[in-house]
């Protein structure tokens, strides 16, 4: 049997749903080819979305007109904003959500996408006919054909789980692995190599000592993932801090022999930023305990997530170790930690659209890219599905610059510089923090989107009305006069200086101990201007406030990534052969050879690519 498409997505997970749905969204027939219809987004570790820099990403997929965002809201049973200690730049939300939940609200999603069918299977071949993608066969005997092909298979391609000395195949716990399509990819000259990942324990409520543990109770303020969403339906619930011990760490290092990490048994490079237990142990073994944090799977059940105790040590030994914390001390656990091994492909072998340089029509999206996490791979298969949709369409690929959005700087890292661990998504990644913040993704985004057919009119109209609510804002804030005699004996009450002669409001703003909140319950007109019938008022409120806050600091880093775009728009692919510029270091022909990059700021980007090189290539570009 023979099934056509115009774009085929290989994997239901994180970056396979929100290709799909992507994709099929701009008009492209589409289908996605997944083990278990059941299973569809998955939450393999723990059940949460975003965090440090990843709430940021969710945000840019959800103003772009993607899933995740809707989803995850739908679905939460905790939100917080963390950093709120520090900077907007660095504020990222994050939500803990129902796990079965989540599953069937992306279910929902796919069922009612236009153009989209699901097709339950596994793929075992891919077809490539004159340097084109063109299909799949399944282990099924199907044959499925399409223009365009994106690959999203996650942890599953060969992946090989690890319990202590036990090694079952599976590409997740009781579900199998996926053997030999990674061996009809490579054969086109694609390479791979191995990765591994893990996840912790999973504890049974009824057996923990709550009394023991520290209470975490989430946020219910205005926040949320979505730009239009208009709440969290479910019960919100706490989640529980506790620590490990001595006796603990004993436990846990009395079983190292047997740990697959420490015995040999895994070869391949795990995530340095969500170490196991074990590898704490070792990194730092001077610090004689650790953070855990217990987190519910879901509003009815029983089961719980241990964050911070990721273990792939015998199963006796995890259990023998948790009983020593005393909240754990009666501890009956689900299922222990594991961890798995699994096939990636070296990412610099494909281009920014996330197509492979190698094989046309073909794509790449999440961790068979070498990245690690839900939001990562969600945001890389949102991007996968557009450029498949317009490669399809014969239109030019969508493209965001580092500047532009999170997405942007993942991607650009991943096909610039590769990698040798599994990337993880960090604020400290993107140099214009402060362009890329959490709560201005629709304004960076939006419009883009609908330019492209991927955010809907609604959506489009949406950001239009908030975009002018917040320019009438920052408008009536620059223009409002106030004077001393109004103003300053609520200043000392605040312990700010008072006001010797009148200011703008927004000078007023722009002090830290001061809010547009805290000052519109002193101006009668600033809190008019707020509560404006049409307005959101809440986001309004805090996105002219932190552009009139930071407003310095924004043009600063606007002015930097300006100069950096003359750079961007300098093409170098096919200019040069790079290895016979005998004026480059031997390691500078070697790099630009592989990577064979588009411009000369990516080029700049490459570890290895010194300044002097990249001066070099201007000299002969100007030539």
């Amino acid at each position: 049997m023979t099934l056509k498409y115009d774009v085929l997505v290989i994997g239901g997970g994180h970056a396979g749903c929100e290709a799909a749905t992507a994709a099929a969204n701009m008009g492209a027939h589409t289908c996605l080819v997944t083990m278990d219809m059941n299973k569809i987004a998955q939450m393999s570790c723990n059940p949460a979305v975003g965090g440090i820099a990843k709430g940021q990403i969710v945000r840019e997929i959800d103003a772009l007109g993607g899933q995740m965002g809707l989803v995850t809201d739908a679905t939460a049973i905790q939100f917080r904003m963390l950093n709120r200690s520090k900077g907007p730049a660095v504020w990222s939300p994050r939500a803990q959500c129902d796990r079965e939940k989540f599953i069937w609200q992306w279910r929902t999603v796919l069922d009612h996408t236009h153009n989209l069918d699901i097709w339950q299977d596994q793929a075992e071949e891919l077809i490539v006919e004159h340097g084109q993608a063109a299909g799949i066969t399944t282990i099924w005997g199907a044959e499925l054909r399409a223009r365009c092909i994106i690959v999203t298979a996650g942890t599953f391609l060969n992946g090989l789980m690890h319990i202590g000395r036990h090694m079952v195949p599976g590409g997740r716990i009781a579900e199998p692995a996926v053997p030999r399509f990674t061996e009809s990819i490579t054969r086109h000259g694609i390479t791979s190599a191995r990765m591994k990942t893990g996840t912790p324990v999973r504890i049974d409520r009824r057996s923990v000592h709550f009394e023991d543990m520290e209470i975490q109770e989430g946020e219910t303020d205005f926040h949320r993932f979505s730009f239009m969403g208009s709440g969290r339906p479910l019960q919100q619930l706490p989640c529980w801090t506790c620590y490990t011990n001595r006796n603990v760490h004993d436990t846990l290092r009395g079983g190292l022999a047997d740990s697959p990490l420490y015995n040999g048994q895994i070869k391949s490079i795990g995530p340095r930023y969500c170490p196991s237990i074990e590898t704490k142990l070792m990194t730092f073994p001077d610090k004689d305990i650790h953070p855990l944090f217990l987190e519910p799977e879901g509003e009815n059940t029983n089961e719980m997530y241990l964050n911070g105790f990721s273990s792939s040590l015998p199963m006796e030994v995890q259990i023998e170790a948790l009983r020593k914390i005393p909240a754990l001390r009666d501890v009956k656990v689900y299922r222990p930690g594991y961890a798995i091994e699994y096939d990636f492909f070296d990412p610099t072998q494909l281009k920014h659209s996330l197509e492979s340089k190698t094989i046309s029509g073909l794509f790449f999206a999440g961790q068979v890219n070498g990245t690690t996490g839900y939001e990562e791979a969600a945001g890389q298969g949102l991007v996968a599905g557009i450029n498949a949709a317009l490669l399809c369409g014969g239109n030019k690929p969508f493209i965001m610059r580092r500047d532009e959005s999170y997405i942007g700087v993942l991607i650009d890292d991943l096909v610039t510089k590769g990698v040798d661990e599994p990337y993880r998504m960090f604020t400290s990644r993107a140099e214009y923090r402060i362009l890329l913040r959490q709560d201005d993704a629709d304004a960076r985004l939006t419009e883009r989107a609908y330019s492209i057919g991927l955010a809907k009119r609604e959506r489009y109209d949406h950001w239009m009305k908030k975009k002018t609510g917040i320019s009438d804002l920052e408008h009536f804030c620059e223009t409002q006069p106030v004077k001393p005699r109004e103003i300053n004996d609520a200043l000392e009450r605040l312990g700010t200086t008072p006001l010797r002669e009148g200011c703008r409001l927004s000078d007023l703003i722009g002090r830290p101990q001061i809010s547009i909140e805290i000052l519109s319950e002193l101006i009668p007109q600033l809190k008019e201007a707020v509560n404006k019938p049409e307005n959101r008022k809440e986001e309004i409120a805090e996105a002219a406030e932190i552009r009139i806050k930071y407003k310095g600091y924004i043009e600063r880093e606007r002015m930097v990534a300006e100069k950096m775009h003359r750079l961007e728009n300098i093409k170098i692919k096919g200019h040069f052969k790079y290895s016979e510029m005998q004026q480059l270091s031997t390691e500078a022909r070697q790099k630009l050879e592989k990577i064979n990059p588009e411009t000369l700021a990516q080029a700049s980007r490459i570890p290895g690519i010194s300044p002097s090189d990249i001066n070099v290539m201007l000299v002969l570009i100007g030539r």
